[in-house]
């Protein structure tokens, strides 16, 4: 992507640039300013910035701007005259001088809603393979950031296991589960995935702030009949929802939900978030599902409590559509990761012979998505050499 034409609008205010793809945009002065990649406003190091928005005299204007030969935008600013040049590709993947309005509930690209028809099928990788190639981890990691879960096979049945495989995109979430939690039936439970029942698909701790944004769960041995893993994508429940009954979105979008936890002793665990949570721009960001911790509700008006009710149900009522949702069983050495604000995951009951041991472990989002990142970055560098 390279910058042909140049042209300083609103007496300085702004700059106008017309791509190589024949695409126009506008871009701020004090944006440009405040945005400028050089090493007296950007720590070479880090990229972290150097100045505040303070630093900007408020009157702000373009002086100059035109390609360079390479088709970079070199800009510069008055009062100071502060000259920066910005790639081109950098400031073109940073429009924003396009239309903003976007349908509550939209998606970011790099998501992909899914049901029962999953291209494709479950997303998955070796173990063994992720550990020695670079690009095989960014390409599992991707098909998590897409659709929110993934399997992992030849993964050591050996207890704690599933934490290295936290490790090798980020860190495990301690809770006061501990570090890694057992997975299997017990005479007098303190948490209902304990017991061979089968469980209604959910997202695990919406009784936490912050909740666990990942959950990785690892299979040591299943000899049982039954007990297969279900995944249900809560985006592409939602999405449903809106199309059937978009004023019961909208109550499940607008008003919080309170969700407590007091299973263990010294422990009392209380949040408040939607069902559906939406960024301030729209974008569906989380799903909070969680119908055993779910806590009365009291947050939404009295004129607006039987509709809420009847959106509630719904969502309930799609989410278990066998038509909405993905069944696997997990073998030994397999494990299987779920974006724990998106995928509701769910049991199928098992019997009571045999032996079905899983280890599950919390991590978060925050530190996939850096791997990722860094990976995709990497690439790109080994493609430009």
């Amino acid at each position: 992507m390279k910058a042909d034409e140049i042209e300083i609008i609103e007496a300085g205010q702004a700059a106008r640039i017309l791509w190589s793809d024949g695409q126009r945009s506008r871009f701020h002065a004090l944006w440009l300013r405040d945005n400028a990649l050089d090493p007296k406003t950007r720590s070479a190091g880090n990229g972290q910035r150097l100045i505040t928005v303070l630093d900007i005299p408020p009157a702000t204007l373009i002086g100059s701007a035109a390609p360079t030969a390479s088709g970079d935008i070199a800009v510069s600013f008055v009062p100071g005259g502060h000259e920066t040049v910005f790639p081109a590709a950098w400031l073109h993947e940073r429009i924003y001088d396009r239309e903003q309005p976007r349908e509550a509930g939209w998606l970011a690209d790099a998501v992909e809603p899914w049901d029962s028809a999953l291209k494709g099928g479950v997303p998955s990788a070796s173990y063994s393979l992720l550990r020695q190639d670079r690009p095989a981890l960014g390409a599992w990691l991707a098909a998590v950031r897409r659709f929110g879960f993934a399997v992992l096979t030849e993964v050591p049945t050996t207890s704690g296991s599933l934490c290295d495989v936290a490790g090798l995109f980020g860190y495990v979430r301690e809770t006061n589960y501990g570090r890694w939690f057992e997975v299997r039936a017990e005479v007098n439970p303190n948490n209902l995935a304990y017991t061979n029942l089968g469980l209604q698909a959910h997202t695990d701790n919406p009784y936490r702030d912050p909740v666990p944004t990942l959950q990785l769960l690892s299979c040591l041995e299943n000899s049982v009949e039954g007990g297969d893993s279900i995944v249900v994508d809560g985006f592409a429940v939602a999405r449903r929802l809106r199309r059937e009954d978009p004023h019961g979105f909208e109550l499940l979008t607008r008003h919080p939900v309170r969700f407590e936890y007091a299973g263990s002793s010294g422990v009392c665990l209380r949040a408040k978030r939607p069902f559906i949570e939406l960024g301030p721009d729209g974008e569906m960001i989380a799903i909070r599902f969680n119908n055993r911790s779910a806590a009365p509700f009291v947050d939404v008006p009295y004129a607006d409590m039987p509709a809420f009710y009847a959106a509630y149900r719904r969502f309930a009522e799609i989410l278990e559509d066998p038509a909405m949702e993905v069944t696997f069983k997990l073998k030994p050495g397999e494990l299987f990761i779920v974006d724990n604000t998106r995928v509701m995951h769910a049991r199928k009951a098992f019997s009571g012979t045999g032996k079905r041991w899983l280890q599950g472990c919390y991590a978060d989002k925050d530190g996939l998505l850096s791997t990722l990142a860094a990976i995709e970055a990497e690439s790109v560098r080994e493609a430009a050499e």
